[in-house]
């Protein structure tokens, strides 16, 4: 029925982001939609609804996938803003929560706030308790991340990142960061974290190579890790998904998340949807609709 548009399709599209081996070709890496062919009797059988994280093929009428990676739809949540949900949540859950750990009191620096990954975040570490700084490119994004729970949203583009984490938190810095950047982040990144600090490392649009002191990651017990999830294998995926369903999916029913669907487009306007990520006229997400 629809299928969520991400910024690893436009990486595919460059050739910057091949699809692992054996995945189709067609981009996409998540759908929602009825299913053709289940799993007998329950509730991923023949003609339920659900939602599901793909590792390519997403952006057409049918889409082969792994019975693992199939989630029923978040009561409350329609069939095509379902479809924003795999990726993002996916991501976020396996990087912010499992491997840095993030917990109630913590304090945590979503870099990206405006993007589907960082609108996902925001809504995740504040519903889990935590306190939220983010970056994003304009006052009226700051402002819409502010909205979603941030407590000091930055505008990279006036404002120094290292600096108003530094004085907001009187020196001690964060405990945790996300990061789709890289590149020359990485030094600052590591300026900004406290003792015991984790940064996770998820993209790199600035870059994938960077030069940086190892004294700070010595002296404040530093962690730096990050993954990729397309080339996770379908158990590695549905563990993911079975604690999303389980922690996660009743937020939806109470309305404390929501996908952020900012603009939907028919699947023959795919271009004009990367188009519309890549000028930054997205606020969260954006999503193929198939059909009528």
């Amino acid at each position: 029925m629809a299928a969520g548009v991400n910024r690893p399709d436009i990486m595919q599209r460059l050739g910057k982001y091949p699809p692992p081996p054996g995945a189709s070709d067609i981009p996409g890496l998540e759908i929602a939609g009825e299913i053709a062919i289940g799993a007998g009797d329950g509730r991923l059988a023949t003609g339920a609804s659900c939602c599901a994280l793909v590792a390519g093929g997403g952006y057409a009428e049918y889409c082969a996938v792994p019975l693992e990676q199939c989630l029923p739809l978040p009561d409350g949540v329609s069939i095509v803003h379902a479809a924003a949900i795999p990726e993002t949540f996916f991501t976020v859950w396996t990087n912010l929560f499992q491997r840095a750990g993030l917990k109630a009191g913590d304090t945590v620096l979503v870099h990206g706030g405006a993007s589907g990954i960082g609108t996902t975040a925001i809504q995740l570490a504040r519903a889990f308790g935590a306190t939220i700084f983010t970056t994003a490119g304009s006052a009226e994004r700051c402002d819409a991340c502010r909205q979603l729970g941030a407590t000091r949203a930055i505008d990279y583009k006036t404002e120094d990142f290292v600096a108003v984490v530094r004085d907001a938190t009187n020196g001690r810095g964060v405990d945790v960061i996300l990061d789709i950047i890289g590149g020359d982040y990485l030094p600052r990144n590591l300026e900004c974290l406290a003792v015991d600090g984790r940064l996770v490392q998820i993209g790199l649009i600035g870059g994938a190579k960077a030069t940086f002191n190892f004294g700070p990651v010595l002296q404040k017990r530093l962690t730096v890790t990050g993954s990729t999830l397309r080339p996770r294998t379908p158990a590695e995926k549905g563990a993911i998904g079975r604690e999303l369903e389980t922690r996660v999916w009743p937020l939806f029913r109470t309305g404390e998340i929501r996908p952020l669907v900012d603009a939907e487009f028919p699947l023959d306007r795919a271009g004009d949807a990367h188009r519309a990520l890549e000028e930054g006229r997205i606020f969260g997400k954006a999503v193929l609709v198939v059909g009528n």
